[in-house]
């Protein structure tokens, strides 16, 4: 796992990871839910679609749209274990751990944050 302050600097020089934005739909749902709704959502997301040792569907069980957090995993390289073992150095094959798991959402709320913030 990494220091944020570096992952971040890494993520800003990434241009595919920089075309993750969250659409007007995705902002409003945010604003409307609050963050805290939102990363309780990631947080199911992470247990159910990151978090298991094997994944049949691994590097497409993430979809590009259709909640912010999807779109924040996306961004953040958070959206499979294959992302996850090169950004953020979690290796595949296991069960993420629960520390892990809460990682991934402190990733996710800053990238989010971020986005309340600069609107």
């Amino acid at each position: 796992m990494k220091d944020l302050d570096k992952l971040f600097a890494a993520l800003a020089q990434s241009t595919f990871r920089n075309s993750f934005q969250l659409r007007d739909k995705d902002l409003a749902y945010l604003q409307q839910k609050g963050l805290s709704t939102v990363l309780d959502h990631a947080e199911d997301f992470i247990g159910k679609r990151l978090a298991p040792a094997i994944i049949n569907n691994d590097g497409k069980q993430t979809p590009m749209r259709g909640h912010p957090v999807f779109v924040a995993q996306h961004a953040t390289a958070c959206c499979c274990r294959g992302c996850l073992a090169q950004w953020h150095q979690i290796p595949q094959g296991r069960e993420l751990t629960l520390a892990e798991q809460a990682y991934i959402v402190v990733v996710l709320e800053k990238w989010l944050r971020t986005r309340l913030e600069s609107d």
